[in-house]
């Protein structure tokens, strides 16, 4: 019983920092997602990592590429956040998201957590059954 109680409670310990980051990490997201609802791309470019930030340099430049590219994130009708998966060390948070015509997508959000909290470090689009993105 002793053994049980003692693998019970490591496993609850080990399990909230996971469902903490989770919830900062839904919470990141969602907020850029506002941000570009509300053509807020000064905002929205917050929450990027300093790598989207060297890419791109200024919000306005930032937010062309999301307008153009992501569409669907710009504009979203639904949004629900599925897993987070580890792939080689790095965490993807999935996302579904309807866009205004009705489609699915499958977004994959790769965070990174950086001193001042957790940032969006690249958006990929998931290809669905039928090869399509």
């Amino acid at each position: 019983m002793r053994h049980f109680m003692i693998t019970l409670c490591a496993a609850i310990l080990f399990s909230m920092p996971a469902r903490a980051d989770e919830a900062a990490i839904q919470s990141v997201i969602s907020s850029q997602i506002e941000a570009f609802q509300a053509d807020d791309f000064a905002s929205a470019f917050t929450y990027a990592s300093p790598t989207i930030h060297n890419v791109f340099k200024t919000p306005e430049n930032f937010g062309s590429m999301v307008r153009q590219g992501y569409p669907m994130v710009w504009r979203p009708a639904e949004v629900d956040f599925l897993s987070i998966d580890t792939i080689d060390g790095e965490l993807w948070q999935n996302v579904m998201i309807r866009d205004q015509q009705g489609g699915l997508h499958i977004l994959e959000y790769q965070m990174i957590e950086q001193e001042g909290g957790w940032k969006i470090n690249a958006v990929r689009k998931r290809k669905a059954a039928d090869g399509t993105a």
